[in-house]
């Protein structure tokens, strides 16, 4: 049986989307020609892939057992293509982030001389800033970007594998006019009376939403994210606020602005290094190993559950036990 590349693609991005509209708007393509592609597979195939129905579509049976060998299919493809046509396409990496970046992860990768970070830098790299971690998993299952930093959540896409490669210690950020901004460290729950100033809705930044919950912070309030340093002033500004930053992230001159470490427990941000299963950019291998190697040499990796907090155990499929994480 000869298989359509094009209709295989169309039924994994409706797979993905589970929705014939935005499906097709990724493809740049007609929701007729769409449809008309999944129902050429279907015949085919002999099965149906979808139930259609006024609800929307999901997958049948028969369409799960299909979309992860549908995936792996499309990967060859891409790769028998660049390989005959003798392309070498530079790494795709997205640093999305909010107020924690993965560009500073990056940058400390590529310039701490190791073997593996000359091998992967010496290479031409590319770099993505998506909206958010949802935009960019969908940016990885498409294709359209080789790797992405961010915080899984599980249960993570059965598309994408990843490897925990940063855990971030957290301070407050404080006007100076708060009455804790002199103390030399902060418990958490210390700030429960406080007002946490977040870049965005609460709901959709799942650290501080979690963080809140956990130290049983009252009362929260949204920014416009436009740039640390006005969200920053933000904070600065009024003496009830605060937020939370990486410990060692360099801070803007904001004047009457005071950072405080937080201990028992210090939060931890967890970054994990995210790529679509399957055939991949033949790079990524040595980003991997090269983000593996600079967390060792850093002790990025350290958690002890009795000092530190996460907001759920690190998932990371490769991690060894605690202490050595």
């Amino acid at each position: 049986m000869d298989l359509d590349g094009a209709q295989i693609r169309a039924f994994v991005r409706a797979a993905e989307e589970l929705h014939f509209g935005r499906a097709a708007g990724t493809l740049a393509i007609s929701q007729q020609a769409l449809s008309k592609r999944i129902a050429r597979l279907e015949s085919l195939l002999g099965t149906e892939l979808f139930e259609r129905g006024g609800s929307g579509v999901r997958l049948t049976d028969a369409g799960r057992r299909f979309l992860e060998p549908a995936r792996q299919t499309l990967a060859a493809a891409d790769a028998a293509v660049a390989a005959a046509m003798g392309e070498d396409r530079p790494l795709r990496v997205d640093v999305w982030g909010h107020l924690y970046a993965p560009m500073r992860t990056l940058a400390e990768v590529a310039v701490s001389g190791g073997r593996a970070e000359r091998d992967v830098f010496a290479g031409e790299l590319v770099l993505g800033h998506g909206r958010d971690l949802p935009s960019v998993t969908a940016a990885l299952l498409h294709g359209d970007t080789d790797a992405a930093f961010g915080r899984v959540h599980p249960p993570l896409h059965s598309g994408l594998a990843h490897r925990l490669v940063r855990l971030e210690p957290v301070d407050a950020v404080l006007a100076a006019d708060h009455p804790l901004a002199a103390e030399p460290a902060l418990r958490p729950d210390q700030l429960r009376d406080s007002v946490l100033w977040a870049p965005g809705p609460l709901d959709r930044l799942d650290f501080l939403h979690q963080f809140a919950d956990r130290f049983a912070i009252r009362n929260s309030a949204t920014s416009v994210n436009l740039g640390l340093a006005h969200f920053l002033a933000e904070v600065a500004a009024e003496p009830r606020r605060f937020s939370l930053l990486p410990a060692d992230v360099p801070l803007p001159d904001v004047p009457r602005l005071r950072s405080v470490p937080l201990v028992h427990p210090t939060p931890l941000y967890a970054w994990s290094l995210l790529w679509r299963t399957g055939a991949g950019h033949p790079g990524l291998p040595g980003l991997i190993a090269a983000c593996a190697a600079r967390a060792g040499r850093s002790r990025w990796l350290e958690y002890d559950p009795a000092r530190d907090w996460l907001p759920e155990p690190p998932a990371d499929r490769e991690s060894p036990p605690r202490h050595a994480l």
